[in-house]
């Protein structure tokens, strides 16, 4: 059982495991924040413009047998929750574009930036290949 806790142990505390909990719990602020946007700012002024009705509520109404309660399809929810998504799916290619561009100007910057020592090294080799 000490070998199993053990291993465990050396497991969670990888990297990679640290990185994906952080990822997972700015990612569950990030929804509520865009979730919030919507709910809070885009749904009433979409809901405004349409004359003054609120997505959320939009439904279809279907009666069923006699007896029995009605059918309630919600699809006002179900557009709410496209334009989430739609809203979250563009703000992270935004910032990955981001983060790209800073990488690629990063790596560009180490590839100019040569030492004294690796200009040298590079010309010996060069001489050495033309030999």
């Amino acid at each position: 059982m000490k070998k199993f806790l053990n291993e465990f142990k050396t497991f969670a505390m990888k990297g990679n495991v640290i990185d994906l909990a952080i990822g997972v719990i700015i990612g569950s602020a990030f929804s509520k924040i865009v979730s919030s946007l919507v709910n809070d700012m885009i749904m009433p002024l979409l809901g405004l413009i349409l004359g003054k009705i609120s997505i959320s509520d939009l439904t279809i109404t279907i009666m069923s047998r006699l007896g029995s309660d009605p059918i309630i399809i919600k699809y006002g929810v179900f557009l709410q929750n496209i334009i989430d998504f739609i809203i979250i799916a563009l703000s992270i290619f935004i910032a990955l574009k981001f983060v790209n561009r800073i990488t690629r100007k990063n790596e560009k910057e180490k590839e100019i930036k040569q030492t004294k020592e690796e200009v040298l090294l590079t010309e010996i080799r060069d001489i050495l290949k033309n030999k």
